[in-house]
């Protein structure tokens, strides 16, 4: 059987694919399945689309979605129903968060809850025995007007997954991506991580890769291609400090690449910075969120103390790291004084760079289910567009107007920045390339 994966881009073209298919593509081709993916360009005309897919002759189409991609890739469905019959899975966050809305639409016969691995190879294998899938007999999976599936255990270990199919992730100049675990111990309330702990229910969810097999995938990439910068993708690479005093070891003496790391200031000290430092970490991004000490608390269920972050950061400049820092505006509750709080606190902490986002609330989320109860998401949120930088939201404490005014302001901050550090020698074209460069990572994420 054959699968080919739709890469959705949206507004731009993302700078890599969804891993989600990458590591599918590569556990089904063990089963003798095949796997590819096409990057459906945000400029790319359906009807091209339809005659690449028909040239292809995939048996199934697959959709790996957040839900920034939902309302194109529904388009996309729907159209490629009207002229081609192929079935169609979808899954991702979003399926995984709004699997009924993702069935109603046109075009989606499946869509996978959770871990897609085992499930999609049971699918495809059904599918070439000619039979039909029922509901309920593929864990995971769920069929069109049939009710929820049963959820399969997690995968474990980690080490039996096949490494990714990197023919499937559009990685270039030398730049390789890596997830070292699935699952995050953490229960912010803007982040889908608690929501799939819950689908989970708290069994096993939390899982990772042994070091030896993360440097074994590393060395199989130094062999194969060009490795210049290591992109580790873990929603915070530094729960476990013993894991990573090992992986410093390993990879400062086999692999020794420039990486980056996404980390928490909780889960950082000197030891562990100056670890990382001497290992070859070249930029650590922090999720800030807030400068408003309520706001992270009582809000984003994130208690910790601003000093913490003035430390952490200092900590990671004198170790020679790029510091960068997060934030979000237009969060439920918030007023101006907090992101005025938050801009104080990116004064204070001196980031090397920042990001900054305008909150949206998820599905699978617990702010997604406080909006729905309080009356912050507008019935057909589904059908707006969901980005960074625009709110759907109707807040009591600040207005659409508001959150734009606030996020040019954080833009006229992050420039004036640029210019102050770098003044004429940045030219405007290479500010522009920077946030687009920042915008690309931030899709990422």
């Amino acid at each position: 059987m054959k699968i080919l994966f739709l890469e959705i881009d949206t507004e731009r073209d993302w700078a890599l694919a969804s891993v989600g298919p990458a590591y599918i593509a590569s556990y089904i081709r063990l089963q003798g399945h095949e796997g590819s993916l096409l990057r459906v360009r945000s400029e790319q005309e359906v009807n091209d689309l339809i005659g690449y897919i028909e040239k292809q002759e995939p048996d199934i189409l697959g959709f790996s979605l957040t839900t920034r991609q939902w309302r194109r890739a529904a388009y996309i469905a729907r159209e490629i129903r009207q002229r081609l019959n192929i079935p169609a899975i979808a899954g991702g966050h979003h399926p995984t968060f709004a699997p009924e809305a993702v069935l109603q639409a046109e075009g989606f016969d499946y869509v996978c809850l959770g871990e897609g691995e085992e499930a999609l190879a049971e699918l495809l294998s059904c599918l070439e025995k000619g039979e039909e899938v029922k509901q309920g007999q593929i864990d995971n999976i769920w069929v069109k007007g049939g009710s929820r599936p049963e959820i399969r255990p997690p995968s474990e270990p980690l080490d039996k997954i096949p490494f990714l199919a990197r023919d499937l992730l559009d990685e270039q100049h030398g730049v390789a991506h890596l997830i070292t675990q699935r699952g995050c111990p953490f229960p912010c309330s803007f982040c889908a991580a608690g929501g799939i702990r819950d689908l989970y229910k708290n069994k096993g969810y939390l899982r990772r890769r042994t070091v030896e097999d993360v440097v074994r995938e590393l060395r199989q990439i130094k062999e194969e291609h060009p490795l210049n910068y290591v992109v580790f993708l873990d929603d915070t690479f530094t729960v476990n400090e013993a894991w990573v005093k090992e992986f410093c070891q390993a990879y400062g003496k086999q692999i020794s690449t420039g990486f980056s790391i996404n980390a928490r200031v909780e889960t950082v000290s000197r030891h562990t910075i100056d670890r990382l430092a001497a290992a070859g970490c070249r930029h650590i991004i922090y999720g800030v969120e807030s400068g408003s000490i309520r706001i992270r608390r009582d809000i984003m269920n994130r208690p910790v103390e601003n000093h913490r972050f003035v430390d952490v950061f200092k900590l990671t400049k004198e170790a020679g790291i790029m510091a960068t820092a997060n934030y979000m505006i237009g969060l439920p509750g918030e007023t101006a004084d907090d992101i005025e709080q938050t801009l104080a606190l990116n004064d204070e902490i001196e980031p090397d760079d920042f990001g900054y986002f305008v909150f949206y609330p998820y599905p699978g989320t617990r702010l997604f289910q406080l909006c729905r109860e309080k009356g912050f998401l507008p019935a057909n949120w589904l059908e707006l567009p969901a980005n960074n930088r625009q709110s759907i939201l109707s807040l009591p404490d600040l207005t659409k107007e508001d959150i734009e005014s606030y996020y040019n302001k954080f833009t006229e901050v992050r420039n004036q920045t640029y210019m102050n550090r770098y003044g004429s020698a940045l030219s405007k074209e290479a500010r522009a390339l920077a946030s687009k460069i920042f915008e690309e990572s931030a899709a990422v994420g």
